[in-house]
C-alpha cells in the first residue's frame, strides 16, 4: 500500500484503520469496537455531506491570512466550521453514555471538549465576520483554554481520577505528584493548540485525527481495565467521524473544520488520555502534531533570537509550519498529507508495539 505504485489515499486509509479495528475486535473480544467506528463514520458521511449545503447557504466562508503561502488564496471561500459536523455527534455520544453509566469522568470530558466547542466556535465566528483569518486574539483564546483546562483538571483531581503515577510502560513508571497537575495543563492546553496548527492542508489534521485516535483507543483497551473500556470505545467513535470528515475535507477540500473542530479534537485527545493514564503514549501517537507546534516554536525563537544579536532575524525554515515548509519546496499538497500520514501510522505502529513489548 506504501510502495511506489500505491498511494495512501482517504480510501486506503479507511480501509486501514477498518481492517486494523477487524484485528483488534478479535483480539479484544469486543464487536462494539468496529461498530461503533462504522456507526459513527456514516454518521459524519451523512451530516457532513447534507451540512455543507447549509453551511454555504449561511455563507460561513474561509478567509486565508496573507502571510500563507499564495497559492492557498485559491481556498478563499471554502465553507469552514465544519467541525460541528465531528464534535457535535460527539457531544451527543457523550451525554447518551453519561446517562446510562452515570460516569463523573465522561461527564468531565463532556464538559472539557464542549468547552473548547465554544472557543473554536466564537473563534471561527469572529474570523468570518470580521473578514480575517483571526478571530479572538491569541491571550484571550488562551484565557479561555486555561480556564477550562483548570476546571476539568482540579475536578478531576478531587475525584481521584487523574493517577499521580504516569506509566511509561506496565513496568515502568514515574511518580510524579509534585508536577502531574501542570503536565495535564501542558498536555490539553498544548495539544489543543498542536492541532489547530496542523490544520493547514486538506485532510492532514482530519486524517491524523483519525489515526491517532485510533492509537489511542488501542492503547487504552490494552490495559486490560474495565473500566476504561468506554474511554477506548469513544475514541474509536472519534476516529470514525474524523474520517468521515475527512471524505469531504481531503484534498480538494470542500469544507474546513475550522479551530470549532481542531481545538475541541486537540483537548479530546488530551482530556482522554488524562483520565486513562495515556499520556505518554499521546505523545508517541501524538508526534506530527508536536512536531509542527516545536517548527513554530523554533521558528520564532530562532527570529527573535538573532534578530536580537545580528539585528536581522533569520530563518530555520521557509515558513512554519513545517507543512508550509515543505509546499514552499515544492512538494505538492496531497504529497505532503500522504506522508504525514504515513509517519503518524509508524508513530502509532511504535507506540502500540512499546506498549505491549516493554
Amino acid at each position: 500500500m506504501i510502495g511506489k505504485t500505491k498511494r495512501l489515499n482517504f480510501s486506503s486509509l479507511f480501509y486501514l484503520i477498518l481492517f486494523s479495528l477487524i484485528i483488534n475486535s478479535f483480539i479484544f473480544n469486543n464487536l462494539f469496537i468496529v461498530s461503533i467506528f462504522l456507526i459513527f463514520f456514516l454518521f459524519s458521511l451523512l451530516i457532513t455531506k447534507h451540512g455543507l449545503k447549509k453551511i454555504k447557504q449561511l455563507n460561513l466562508l474561509q478567509n486565508i491570512r496573507n502571510e500563507g503561502p499564495s497559492i492557498h488564496f485559491t481556498k478563499k471561500n471554502t465553507p469552514t466550521i465544519g467541525g460541528i459536523f465531528i464534535i457535535l455527534p460527539f457531544l451527543l455520544l457523550l451525554l447518551v453514555v453519561n446517562n446510562k453509566f452515570d460516569s463523573i469522568g465522561i461527564f468531565l470530558l463532556f464538559l472539557c471538549s464542549l468547552g473548547f466547542f465554544i472557543i473554536g466556535i466564537l473563534d471561527d465566528y469572529l474570523s468570518i465576520t470580521n473578514k480575517k483569518n483571526t478571530g479572538l486574539k491569541a491571550n484571550e483564546k488562551f484565557l479561555l483554554q486555561a480556564l477550562i483546562s483548570i476546571f476539568f483538571i482540579v475536578f478531576a483531581s478531587q475525584n481521584n481520577l487523574i493517577s499521580p503515577v504516569i506509566t511509561i510502560f506496565d513496568n515502568w513508571h514515574i511518580d510524579n505528584n509534585t508536577f502531574i497537575l501542570p503536565i495535564c495543563f501542558l498536555t490539553l492546553v498544548g495539544l489543543s493548540n498542536a492541532v489547530n496548527l496542523t490544520d493547514g492542508l486538506d485532510g492532514l489534521a482530519s486524517g491524523c485525527s483519525s489515526i491517532v485516535f485510533f492509537g489511542l483507543g488501542t492503547e487504552i483497551f490494552t490495559k486490560g481495565e474495565k473500566e476504561l473500556i468506554i474511554y477506548g470505545l469513544v475514541s474509536f467513535a472519534m476516529s470514525g467521524l474524523c474520517m468521515g470528515f475527512l471524505k469531504f475535507n481531503k484534498y480538494p477540500a470542500k469544507i474546513f473544520m475550522g479551530d470549532t473542530g481542531s481545538l475541541t479534537i486537540g483537548a479530546t485527545l488530551a482530556s482522554i488520555s488524562i483520565l486513562t493514564n495515556s499520556i505518554f503514549t499521546l505523545f508517541i501517537i501524538s508526534g506530527i502534531f508536536i512536531i509542527e507546534t516545536l517548527s513554530v516554536i523554533l521558528q520564532v525563537s530562532f527570529f527573535k533570537i538573532t534578530k536580537k544579536f545580528f539585528k536581522k532575524g533569520k530563518r530555520i525554515f521557509l515558513m512554519a509550519p513545517i507543512h508550509h515548509h515543505f509546499e514552499l519546496k515544492g512538494f505538492k499538497e496531497e504529497k505532503i498529507v500522504e506522508n504525514f500520514w504515513k509517519f503518524n501510522i509508524l508513530l502509532v505502529f511504535l507506540g502500540i508495539v512499546l506498549k505491549i513489548n516493554l
